[in-house]
């Protein structure tokens, strides 16, 4: 799956989940600060993205992931 492609799947995943307009994400995305993400908003997301694209991310890296931009990088790196 191209980077482009997992982008465009969380992208999809972050409208449904926040409620926000789809054209409205980019990679500079902050889940805290532009979404206005809980630490329990980002767990449920990384639930999702883990059934998504099939692969498990542990916690020290989900903790990582702040932006639409390295959640597609981590993704996209990991992927089977």
């Amino acid at each position: 799956m191209t980077e482009q492609a997992v982008f465009d799947k969380i992208k999809a995943l972050i409208a449904d989940k926040f409620e926000v307009d789809a054209s409205t994400i980019t990679k500079e995305t902050s889940f805290t600060k532009d979404l206005d993400a809980d630490s329990i908003d980002l767990v449920e997301f990384v639930l999702e993205l883990e059934d998504e694209f099939g692969s498990e991310i542990p916690d020290d890296d989900a903790e990582k992931i702040t932006t639409v931009g390295e959640a597609v990088s981590y993704i996209s790196s990991h992927q089977g």
